[in-house]
């Protein structure tokens, strides 16, 4: 059996004996791995807080039959100012959900999820406020929603793919995004939506994820909260997964 190479952010991790771990990891290269860290659970383990959640490293492991061994970690980034701040730690693991539930093992879309997922953690990490915060993880949610194939509908009615007047715009995660008023009828749960804040998601889908927009400067807690809000909505619509982790938003909001 063979050793390979590659950079991974861990994303959970299950105990296998009173010493071992499984770390579950979103990899550049191969989507979503499971490797066996031995002795990760002793204080005198080698792997150490490389292993922790929320981790990103360098790592070899060794091919197995069913789960591969980690071999050696490097750790690329921590992320330390996550871990002292409850928002930026519960938005982090909201985001690790979220990669976990759209990723697949050898996911094909890998290096461009991997890259999203690194620099929404980074940037949570970095952010100095609540609005950089949460631009950082609208944005991921947008992104990661386009890249796996349930891109917001933004600029045409979802439902009849007419033009949308902007007085009477409204959301529907059922339908996938922007809906007309004719559609709003034959709707579950769709909201009102100022074509500004439509505008303001359409410019955040569009741009590449470290563009900076007038929105950095003129936005605000409220609206951010909102358009996270949907955004949520519609992830949890085509999640393959429950994301449980949006309900610890819900009480800490």
């Amino acid at each position: 059996m063979q050793n390979f190479t590659t950079n991974a952010i861990n994303l959970k991790s299950y105990n296998l004996s009173e010493t071992d771990k499984i770390i579950v990891m979103y990899s550049k290269d191969k989507g979503i791995i499971k490797g066996v860290a031995k002795g990760a659970k002793k204080t005198t383990s080698k792997l150490g807080g490389r292993m922790d959640m929320l981790v990103a490293n360098r790592l070899m492991l060794h091919k197995g039959r069913n789960l591969d061994t980690i071999c050696q970690a490097q750790a690329i980034n921590t992320f330390k100012n996550t871990r002292n701040d409850m928002d930026k730690l519960f938005y982090s693991i909201y985001c690790s959900e979220v990669v976990h539930s759209f990723g697949v093992e050898n996911d094909p879309n890998s290096e461009e999820i991997y890259e999203l997922f690194y620099k929404t953690l980074e940037a949570v990490s970095k952010s100095e406020n609540k609005v950089q915060l949460l631009l950082s993880v609208i944005k991921f949610q947008l992104k990661i929603t386009h890249i796996a194939g349930y891109s917001l509908e933004l600029e045409n009615c979802a439902c009849c793919g007419g033009t949308l007047d902007n007085d009477n715009i409204y959301f529907s995660a059922q339908s996938g995004g922007t809906i007309c008023e004719e559609c709003k009828k034959h709707s579950i749960n769709a909201a009102k939506l100022h074509h500004k804040i439509r505008d303001f998601l359409n410019t955040l889908l569009q741009l590449d994820y470290d563009s900076k927009t007038r929105y950095d400067e003129l936005a605000t807690e409220k609206i951010c909260s909102f358009c996270f809000e949907l955004m949520k909505r519609h992830v949890e619509q085509f999640s393959p997964k429950k994301i449980k982790s949006a309900q610890i938003l819900e009480i800490t909001k």
